[in-house]
């Protein structure tokens, strides 16, 4: 994009003030490094929880708000249906709407025949299958994903059998040119992770130390749905319910260690901004828990994610907000595209220093203003309290 293209999309932002100030009252961000990493359980976020059967596969669902339009949350590969839980929580204060997350296949609790078969096609077909399974009478529904999910939402809202219910399609940090680009350095990335962890907490402090994440509190939520036990197979979620039910709380021990060859850095966050990085090991010793999807398996599936997907974008008759990290990641499609007013845009460059690619959790209160203004705006549901929107997107 040239400094010209951008410049004329970042003037038609809200100003720096407005989405730092926005969000301030939603949910509060501790100054400086986090010292707990005590993971948290998902009913602290959503109302209810339930396993929606389609032929010989499972898969688990979220919910909170009881009345409006259907928000449907798709996460991001390897992620789960809890890396939507504060944004889940703040939305339905802003505008009436059920907000339903979901555990594609092979990710979180869901429990299908094939869970290596994450194809586009299949992921698709799977979320079609559960919406008219778990909601046979929805007239109004908003598909919304991030990364790989946001791939997943653009083929649901063009799902010839939701086209009746469909009447927005959002879609987070996810750009066919820039995701296509890539993919070759993906495998790196993946072999760069550490490949187990001594406990949940481990792998909290992990997410936040690698900058994967830049919220603790989501960090707590949802790291759990992305973490497997290796000696039983259970879920990080699924240990916290056992936990939870015996009585026991989980407490993170402490593993600091002076910098030695496996480290990562951490970002201590000052007013001014990221301002000291400290060393801390990777602990690689034991093997208690690991990944619950395997991403480096999938690479096969990984072009047929984001292929055409920015045209596809673009034609889908649904009502279309794209909400990125940096307008840097706009391709040549959809940079025509947004010129030509096809679809609503809102960047979150402005919010320096907090926002990595999962922008939905590390700052999830200004992502849930944009999300509540487009639902607001675009008639499809009810603001809620004192809100009324904010300015409009690009």
């Amino acid at each position: 994009m040239s400094s010209l293209q951008k410049g004329m999309f970042t003037s038609k932002l809200p100003p720096r003030s407005m989405l730092q100030d926005n969000g301030s009252n939603l949910t509060k961000r501790s100054r400086g490094p986090p010292t707990d990493f005590t993971p948290t359980t998902w009913d602290q976020y959503f109302s209810e929880r339930s396993d929606v059967k389609v032929g010989d596969n499972q898969f688990r669902l979220y919910k909170v708000g009881s009345s409006g339009p259907l928000l449907l949350l798709l996460h991001g590969g390897g992620c789960s249906a809890l890396s939507w839980a504060l944004f889940a929580k703040i939305i339905v204060e802003l505008a009436e709407c059920q907000v339903v997350a979901m555990d594609l296949r092979g990710h979180g609790d869901s429990i299908t025949t094939d869970d290596e078969d994450l194809s586009i096609e299949t992921m698709t077909k799977d979320v079609v299958d559960v919406v008219l399974a778990a909601f046979p009478d929805v007239s109004s529904m908003v598909v919304m994903g991030h990364s790989m999910g946001g791939a997943v939402a653009v083929h649901v809202a063009h799902a010839q059998k939701l086209q009746q219910a469909m009447v927005g399609v959002v879609v987070i940090d996810v750009v066919e040119g820039t995701a296509v680009s890539a993919l070759a350095s993906m495998q790196c990335f993946l072999r760069s992770r550490p490949q187990a962890f001594q406990s949940l907490s481990d792998a909290v402090r992990w997410s936040l130390q690698s900058g994967q994440l830049k919220n603790a509190e989501s960090a707590k939520v949802s790291m759990p749905g992305q973490i497997k036990n290796l000696k039983t197979n259970k879920t990080g979620v699924q240990e916290l319910d056992c936990s939870k039910e015996k009585g026991v709380e989980r407490e993170g021990e402490e593993t600091f260690l002076t910098a030695e060859k496996d480290t990562i850095l951490e970002e201590e966050v000052t007013e001014d901004g990221p301002q000291v990085q400290k060393n801390f090991k990777v602990p690689t010793s034991a093997k208690n828990y690991g990944w619950r999807v395997e991403l480096r398996r999938s690479e096969r599936f990984w072009p047929g994610w984001f292929a055409g997907l920015s045209k596809l974008f673009l034609s889908a008759h649904a009502q279309k907000l794209l909400l990125l990290a940096n307008l840097d990641r706009l391709d040549t499609d959809l940079t025509v595209g947004q010129m030509q007013g096809k679809f609503e845009m809102h960047a979150f460059e402005t919010v320096a220093g907090r926002v990595g690619h999962s922008v939905h959790e590390d700052v999830p209160d200004n992502v849930a203003r944009v999300v509540a203004t487009f639902l607001t705006r675009n008639k499809f549901a009810q603001s809620k309290g004192d809100f009324h929107g904010q300015m409009p997107c690009c």
